[in-house]
């Protein structure tokens, strides 16, 4: 039908409709206008590759045993044992989710003899303040 405007929740295609074109409440409208319209809306999403290294990240942090990692090594560096005494879980699961912490770059693990000591990276610490 010539002339109907678009409902905000349909999606015919892959185009972005005109702003003008679409039914959208009017503030809504006014504040899209003022930004630039669709097109300066879309180019504040970030990357796809930088979308998937958040999610990951966020996987990372979504268990809470992974948090209490964290917060275990905000204040100092530990080994494995002074770790698993407060989440107290098998080694082979504790070694899982310091393998995924170290994965996203939120921990790191240095050898100090027969000992691996974890710690904090910058990004790690971000999350745990």
């Amino acid at each position: 039908m010539l002339g109907k405007k678009e409902s905000c929740c349909s999606n015919r295609g892959n185009r972005l409709p005109k702003i003008k074109e679409m039914e959208i409440p009017d503030s809504i409208r006014q504040e899209l206008e003022q930004l630039g319209g669709f097109d300066a809306l879309a180019d504040r999403i970030p990357q796809r590759e930088d979308l998937e290294e958040k999610s990951r990240i966020y996987h990372a942090l979504s268990d809470p045993l992974r948090l209490t990692i964290l917060h275990l090594l905000k204040d100092q560096p530990l080994c494995v044992c002074v770790i698993k005494k407060f989440v107290r879980i098998a080694d082979s699961k504790l070694s899982y989710h310091l393998a995924i912490l170290k994965e996203r770059g939120l921990i790191t693990g240095e050898y100090q003899g027969n000992w691996v000591i974890y710690s904090l990276t910058a990004d790690g610490r971000s999350f745990v303040r």
